[in-house]
């Protein structure tokens, strides 16, 4: 019996893959541009109009359209969904966030407990003490 023969697929002709839903299409490419300039005017008004008082609400504000933006740069140009690829390209995103954070989170750890742990630093009068 030949591979062409019975149930066997011949030359791989019988696997089928999703390979197009992969792909974007005009109005994909279109809304993510949208948004993204739209993700991207909107905390630029935030900080050049002065919006806000305090300076960690308007810090606030744009992390937070910075992460929207990332999201949807994801979704509409890097084409990433747990179906993609059998979800293999949403779990090395999810892979490489966490050793980013964790990379950010020591970072951070390290830095400030080296700050609060320094000697303090004199003041450069009280360090030229006159002979007596």
């Amino acid at each position: 019996m030949s591979a062409t023969e019975g149930n066997a697929p011949a030359h791989g002709h019988g696997d089928h893959h999703d390979d197009h839903a992969a792909h974007g299409s005009l109005k994909g490419y279109l809304t993510g541009f949208g948004l993204s300039i739209l993700l991207t005017a909107i905390p630029f008004w935030v900080i050049m109009g002065d919006v806000f008082r305090s300076t960690t609400t308007a810090a606030v504000v744009v992390l937070v359209f910075g992460v929207v933006q990332i999201y949807v740069h994801m979704i509409y140009f890097l084409h990433m969904n747990s179906k993609a690829e059998q979800g293999w390209t949403m779990l090395s995103m999810i892979f490489t966030v966490v050793l980013v954070l964790i990379t950010l989170g020591g970072s951070f750890w390290v830095m400030f407990h080296l700050n609060s742990n320094m000697m303090p630093m004199q003041a450069p009068h009280e360090t030229m003490t006159s002979p007596k």
